[in-house]
């Protein structure tokens, strides 16, 4: 992959403050086949409602900055793998806003794309690379930040190239936390897990890693706004996460 942005400081190197943020946050997104174009939409209102909710906003404002540096990259199969929205950087209400009408108008045309890249494989979900694409846009953001962050949501695991504990491992070397948003209801999940398994204890032991990181599980697609919403503030204010499931 190459990189074509401006040259960064080093990670942890002394810059001015209008360089830094409180956070920098990759949303990973699956827009894989097993996501229609309803689940797509659905989630396009979760992240827009979520990102509108004035307890988001609060935890961004609450920050020493009061700055998240926010991106979107959506990934599928081996070969699919998209900046959706590119590094923003979110301080009100306004860039919020801003930021889920560009995801908005991004969404159908990548979500098309990712179908026409799986064909003829179908269904095939490269969480392994989704990490890896995230991580690169990670190192080339424009700001420092003092905690940098993945958000890895999706409704099936890895069944495609690399294991996604490898490009998890890659980025938790390099000081990158890995949060994880299960969406369950995927009956293929127990064709690839087993029966009684669950994307949930997939993601905690696949997906996930690095200081403080946590799953939280959207119980069905119709879940997904409440779940990411909590999920981002727990992201953004680096709370403890709470217990329980979106339903």
């Amino acid at each position: 992959m190459r990189h074509r942005f401006r040259v960064q400081p080093r990670y942890g190197e002394r810059v001015a403050d209008h360089d830094r943020a409180d956070l920098l946050l990759v949303l990973a997104i699956d827009l894989s086949y097993s996501i229609s174009p309803e689940d797509g939409r659905m989630q396009v209102e979760g992240y827009r409602a979520a990102l509108s909710d004035p307890r988001v906003l609060d935890a961004i404002m609450s920050g020493a900055r009061g700055v998240v540096g926010l991106a979107a990259v959506g990934w599928a199969g081996l070969g699919f793998q998209k900046v959706l929205v590119p590094w923003q950087r979110i301080t009100d209400a306004r860039n919020a806003a801003a930021f889920a009408a560009m995801l908005d108008a991004a969404w159908a045309p990548a979500q098309e794309e990712a179908a026409s890249e799986a064909f003829p494989n179908g269904a095939m979900t490269c969480i392994s690379r989704g990490i890896d694409h995230a991580r690169g846009v990670l190192l080339d953001a424009p700001w420092d930040a003092a905690r940098r962050v993945i958000d890895v949501s999706g409704d099936g695991p890895n069944n495609e190239g690399p294991p996604a504990e490898e490009a998890r491992d890659r980025a938790v070397a390099e000081g990158i936390t890995i949060n994880g948003l299960a969406i369950e209801g995927d009956s293929d999940v127990t064709l690839v897990l087993g029966a009684g398994a669950t994307l949930t204890e997939y993601y905690r032991d696949a997906v996930i890693g690095g200081p403080g990181a946590f799953v939280v599980t959207a119980e069905n697609m119709r879940a997904f706004a409440e779940a990411i919403r909590r999920k981002l503030i727990q992201e953004i204010a680096g709370h403890a996460p709470t217990t329980g499931s979106a339903t």
